[in-house]
């Protein structure tokens, strides 16, 4: 994972699948688009000659219960995109077509 710091904004660059499906994991753990996002707080030190490990706790407003949605499959590959926050997904066919701003996404071709 390649990390990139400018004055107050961080990037983070997956290197493999495995790192990708982390870094996607994360991002839908703490954004929120339709409510609160939450924030990365450090925790104890990292010393690099201790411990090459940094640790962060995930602060903000608990999810209340997700609302179910439907499972519905798109029949063959296409985008769907989110009305609310215009965000995009490219979905297989089979693919589940995902919720986001608490309403499924919408198929646009």
């Amino acid at each position: 994972m390649l990390i990139n710091i400018e004055k107050n904004l961080v990037e983070f660059t997956p290197e493999n699948a495995d790192e990708t499906a982390k870094l996607e994991t994360l991002w839908r753990v703490m954004v929120d688009c339709a409510r609160f996002n939450k924030k990365m707080v450090p925790v104890g030190e990292y010393v690099p000659q201790k411990n090459k490990l940094a640790r962060f706790a995930l602060e903000g407003p608990k999810s209340e219960s997700a609302p179910e949605f439907p499972d519905i499959r798109v029949e063959e590959d296409c985008r769907c995109f989110c009305q609310t926050c215009n965000k995009y997904v490219m979905l297989k066919k089979g693919d589940r077509i995902p919720p986001c701003c608490g309403k499924l996404m919408e198929i646009m071709d």
